[in-house]
């Protein structure tokens, strides 16, 4: 069993290796981004938040970003990253909006508004 994880956790090195590091790093950005993007847009569906329908195009366009370019053998990694950020940002969104903690509600709203801005950098606006 742990040769199996061995053969498999050097077949993703191998593949991350062999992938042009500007293409990884854009790709894993937009990975992140269309995660974060998807936590938003069903959060905003929770609370009949309109801007759902901006937020929705916005995850779409990300989410086509990676399509071009990510690598060959690269979807997994690239899936689960984007897994990993939705669950963060949605933890943020709830602390946010749930907390009975204010001081966590306030960090959390600031986080969670760093991490969009953060991506809407990322965005052509045109």
């Amino acid at each position: 069993m742990r040769i199996v994880t061995l053969l498999m956790a050097a077949g993703c090195i191998t593949s991350v290796l062999s992938t042009p590091a500007p293409a990884l790093d854009l790709a894993r950005a937009f990975a992140h981004c269309t995660g974060r993007y998807s936590a938003l847009m069903e959060h905003q569906w929770l609370i009949r938040d309109p801007a759902s329908r901006d937020t929705e195009q916005r995850r779409k366009r990300f989410a086509d970003l990676i399509e071009a370019v990510v690598a060959p053998g690269q979807g997994a990694a690239l899936m689960a990253m984007r897994i990993e950020a939705k669950m963060a940002q949605a933890a943020l969104l709830f602390a946010r909006d749930f907390s009975q903690d204010q001081a966590l509600r306030h960090a959390a709203a600031r986080a969670s508004e760093a991490e969009i801005a953060a991506c809407e950098m990322l965005l052509l606006q045109g």
